[in-house]
């Protein structure tokens, strides 16, 4: 564990340059146990070498336990650098500071969760911006979220559907008008995405493939029924 030790020697010096160093060694057992050094030592002053790190670190579980780490620093260092994140070109340096001020839960992060963000073309920034908005967003916010998000019903494969219909469910029962749209759609997928939410959203214990296959059936049967009335 000699990163940690050189850390723990040298960072009163050069804290930032040693900790990038150890964050970047080719081992990710390594990086890991740096992360979790760095994160009991709960140091302001590697605040922006973890969040740099944030943005290019490969290895989820090493990405976890950097979000961990800045858990345990003063939000008053953390949340301008993790809104300065969200501005970034790069995709994975927006989804981690997302995902990592959900965690925070700091309600002052709430202006930053912007509708490009909710719509963002890259689905893990899109999915990471769901969770951070459902946590951050104020009560008197939560129908416009709500419209917000079911306007994507319909949207990527089973695990983003499933991801949207969670952020949507806990909204609760703000979602209802949202959900009524979706279900008028003309488009076959958003009805079934809206009614598998609907069901999630009376029983919570309902599994979401039984939810998607039930509403799949029900949406093919109502197609067939039109089509043979316009026979």
């Amino acid at each position: 564990m000699q990163e940690v030790v050189s850390i723990n020697a040298t960072h009163r010096n050069s804290p930032d340059t040693r900790l990038r160093d150890a964050l970047g060694a080719a081992d990710s057992s390594t990086r890991l146990e740096v992360a979790l050094a760095v994160g009991t030592r709960a140091d302001p002053a590697f605040a922006d070498a973890l969040v740099a790190r944030c943005a290019v670190e490969p290895d989820f579980f090493v990405r976890d336990m950097l979000t961990w780490a800045l858990t345990r620093l003063p939000a008053e260092n953390t949340v301008p650098r993790l809104l300065a994140e969200l501005r970034s070109e790069r995709a994975q340096a927006r989804s981690q500071a997302l995902h990592t001020l959900s965690k925070i839960g700091d309600s002052k992060a709430w202006p930053a969760i912007t509708r490009s963000l909710l719509h963002d073309s890259d689905d893990e920034v899109a999915r990471s911006a769901w969770r951070a908005a459902v946590v951050l967003v104020p009560a008197a916010k939560r129908e416009g979220l709500a419209t917000e998000l079911a306007a994507q019903l319909g949207r990527g494969d089973r695990e983003m559907r499933l991801s949207l219909s969670r952020a949507l469910v806990a909204l609760e029962d703000v979602i209802e008008p949202a959900l009524r749209a979706g279900l008028d759609s003309a488009d076959p997928a958003v009805r079934a995405h809206a009614r598998a939410t609907q069901r999630l959203l009376d029983d919570p214990d309902a599994g979401f493939d039984l939810a998607v296959d039930e509403a799949n059936r029900v949406v093919a049967l109502g197609s067939r029924r039109v089509e043979a009335g316009t026979c």
